[in-house]
């Protein structure tokens, strides 16, 4: 089976190296290698495509856009992030964006085909020696969201009606207090005391608790009930 892939970097130079050595594999064929500086559905544009080789070190949050472009309802690519950093964060962010396989730019070419023939397979891909840190930051999330879903659970209605109003951008307590109907002091001391059972010391840090427990906040509909 041939498999189709298109090279992508923030320098052409090196999409266009890394294209000549994977087009030496009689079984890989590549059909494009460009900058990233367009969109995934752009990027791609009418060719078929099986792999997609990502530049994992865009700045921000633009590679993990690109990749959820790739693989999104408009896309049916599987993208293989190539990045020189082994951070666990950063490897979890891009399979959870969508990405089949990451490896680095310090592994072997060899490392590289692999990827490549294994996500055409539809299999996932990481670097034996990076999984251990991926499955211990795993492990770590999973028992930080436990405690803050237990930190939440102790919040009482009113102070969870305050929190909500925060999170879903009221940006000062005059803002609460009207859609509330509470007064400005009652506000006042419900984020002192929510603030102290979360152990934060400021409202953007209680909102930032909230990020991943929505169902924990009720809708405000301008009750505190």
């Amino acid at each position: 089976m041939e498999i189709k892939v298109l090279i992508t970097g923030q320098e052409r130079t090196f999409a266009q190296a890394l294209a000549a050595r994977l087009d030496d594999e009689e079984d890989i064929r590549v059909v494009g290698a460009v900058q990233t500086r367009t969109p995934g559905s752009w990027l791609i544009g009418g060719m078929s495509v099986d792999v997609v080789v990502l530049d994992g070190d865009l700045p921000g949050v633009a590679a993990h856009r690109l990749c959820a472009e790739l693989v999104g309802p408009a896309g049916s690519a599987r993208v293989i992030a190539l990045s020189s950093s082994s951070e666990p964060e950063r490897i979890v962010n891009a399979i959870r964006a969508g990405a089949a396989a990451w490896v680095r730019k310090d592994q072997s070419l060899e490392a590289l085909l692999r990827a490549v023939r294994g996500v055409a397979r539809g299999e996932t891909w990481l670097p034996p020696s990076d999984l251990g840190n991926v499955v211990r930051f795993l492990i770590g999330e999973r028992d930080r969201q436990r405690k803050n879903e237990q930190l939440l659970a102790a919040l009482t209605p009113r102070e969870r009606a305050v929190l909500a109003c925060l999170a879903e951008g009221a940006g000062h307590r005059d803002a609460v207090a009207e859609q509330l109907h509470l007064s400005v002091n009652t506000v006042r001391t419900h984020l002192q005391n929510l603030m102290a059972k979360l152990g934060v010391h400021s409202a953007l840090e209680a909102v930032a608790l909230t990020r991943d427990h929505e169902d924990w906040l009720p809708a405000n509909s301008g009750s505190p009930w």
